[in-house]
């Protein structure tokens, strides 16, 4: 397949490209810095400056992750605006184009989170479910969405991944816990009983590849294991992989304080399940945290 990738150069894209590039794949990423994807994402991987580029390149899908990190510092209006234009704004640019193309490839992949469903407290969530709360991540990932959905008027099929947090072995967001939980300094968030729907990066990877060739695939699916933990115990289960405790309490007043309406992010949750994906037949490699994290401690072969 041609596939063209937006947030190529990211965490998920950067493994997308590996995981394509072996089976055969050619691939695009549209990137701000375009000279320097072939050195992440790939040597046979080319990056573009300008949709224009590939104006008369046939595409037979369009994978878009671009977004700015959400919970790496408070949602100041300067970072609101970074977050919704990195999100928003380009999927807007992006689905423009395309409809403006002569050839239009038959899906778009276009990435979300289980934020869009805002603080579900103790409720099970499933792709059927409404928003629960009201707030900025809420609106940021409705809005996401709407500005993907605008392709299926183009005859586009357009799946959206409402994606959980990925654990890898280097980046995202293990690689911003790490360094407090290996001195020991880790522990719970608030009173530790938010949910937390993670995902391990290889499972990412396969349900994007999943969907890129399931026919008919179209709409929400909940990018996440089947079995969600609350935040006491991820934190329990961390330390215990790195052997350390997990006794520490960041206490819920000091995070608002801190962080403003971001701490709603850390403090609120979802107890979400995957069932359009299970439903669809896809089988998680890792399906509980402890296997998960074990995982992710194994020494990478040399590559």
């Amino acid at each position: 397949m041609n596939i063209l990738l937006t947030g190529g150069t990211g965490l998920i894209g950067r493994a997308l490209c590996r995981y394509w590039l072996g089976q055969g794949h050619r691939l695009w990423v549209w990137s701000r810095s375009p000279e320097q994807v072939a050195l992440r994402c790939g040597a046979l991987v080319q990056g573009i400056g300008a949709l224009s580029e590939l104006d008369s390149v046939p595409l037979d899908a369009v994978i878009n992750l671009a977004g700015a990190p959400i919970a790496d510092r408070p949602w100041t209006a300067s970072r609101r605006e970074v977050l919704w234009n990195s999100r928003v704004t380009l999927t807007e640019q992006l689905v423009d184009w395309l409809g403006k193309r002569s050839q239009k490839p038959g899906l778009l992949i276009s990435g979300s989170a289980v934020g869009w469903y805002g603080n579900g407290g103790d409720r099970p969530l499933t792709e059927d479910d409404e928003p629960v709360t009201e707030d900025f991540a809420v609106r940021l990932c409705s809005a996401w969405e709407a500005s993907a959905l605008r392709a299926q008027s183009m005859g586009i099929r357009v799946v959206l991944v409402r994606t959980g947090l990925v654990l890898a072995r280097k980046g995202g967001f293990l690689q911003r816990l790490k360094p407090l939980f290996a001195l020991g300094l880790g522990g719970r968030q608030g009173n530790g009983r938010q949910w937390m729907p993670w995902i391990h990066i290889d499972d990412q990877i396969g349900l994007i590849d999943f969907l890129l060739q399931l026919p008919g695939a179209s709409g929400p699916y909940n990018a996440c294991a089947p079995q969600p933990v609350r935040n006491a115990d991820f934190a329990k289960a961390y330390a215990r992989s790195l052997g350390r405790p997990a006794v520490l309490v960041a206490p819920a007043p000091v995070l608002r304080l801190a962080l403003g309406e971001l701490a709603g992010l850390i403090l609120g949750g979802q107890n979400v399940a995957p069932l359009r994906l299970q439903t669809a037949g896809f089988a998680f490699r890792f399906e509980t945290l402890d296997a998960a994290l074990a995982d992710l401690r194994k020494p990478q072969s040399p590559v």
